[in-house]
């Protein structure tokens, strides 16, 4: 599973079966506003979720981008895994 920034759509994609999980984000120069993650239903609770987070962190660590969370899977993911507390733009409050 290879992660794709489709920036026509505003979402960070993760081709899982027949479908797409996808965090939709809203972009500002460097900082991007991640709003929703969605998954499948079929394939919800097999760790698709997590898998297309944390890919997205490493995404954005790679390309030196900052991040503010407005989904709440990713803001409960960030207090399990403060270490990408990193990424955080200054505006950002978890």
């Amino acid at each position: 599973m290879e992660l794709i920034n489709n920036t026509e759509r505003g979402a960070f994609e993760l081709p899982v079966q027949d479908g797409v999980a996808f965090i939709s984000y809203k972009a500002n120069g460097d900082v991007f506003s991640l709003m929703h993650t969605e998954v499948p239903e079929e394939l919800e609770g097999q760790g698709i979720g997590s898998a297309l987070i944390e890919q997205t962190f490493h995404y954005l660590e790679a390309n030196n981008l900052r991040m503010v969370p407005r989904c709440a899977f990713v803001m409960t993911y960030l207090k399990r895994h403060p270490k990408w507390n990193r990424l955080l733009d200054e505006s950002a409050a978890v």
